[in-house]
C-alpha cells in the first residue's frame, strides 16, 4: 500500500505522512511496543489502512512475573489496535 506521493514537501523526512513512513519500512527489521507488556520484532512484510501488519521472522517479548520470555514465530498477522509505538530499524542491542 502507498500513501499519496505530496509534491510540496520537497523530499523533508519529517513532513512525512505516517503511511508514508510505515511504507519505506517495508522489507526491514521493525520494533513494535504493543500495548501492556508485549514487544514485537519483526521484517515487516505489509500493512493496510488500520495499521494491521504482516510480519515475518518474529521474536515477541513479554515481561512476566517470573521474567522475560521470548517466543519466535516465522508469519503473524498483527491487529494495529493493539499498537503502541513503532520504531523503523529492529530493537536496538542492549534493550531489555
Amino acid at each position: 500500500m502507498l500513501a499519496p506521493k505530496r509534491s510540496n514537501l520537497g523530499g523533508n523526512p519529517s513532513h512525512l505522512l505516517p503511511s508514508e513512513l510505515v511504507d519505506r519500512c517495508i522489507g526491514s527489521r521493525i520494533w513494535i511496543l504493543l500495548r501492556g507488556d508485549k514487544e514485537i520484532v519483526g521484517t515487516l512484510k505489509g500493512f493496510d489502512v488500520y495499521v494491521n501488519m504482516v510480519l515475518e521472522d518474529v521474536i515477541e517479548y513479554e515481561i512476566t512475573p517470573e521474567g522475560k520470555q521470548e517466543t519466535r514465530l516465522s508469519q503473524i498477522l498483527l491487529n494495529g489496535n493493539n499498537i503502541a509505538l513503532l520504531v523503523p530499524g529492529g530493537k536496538p542491542e542492549g534493550v531489555v
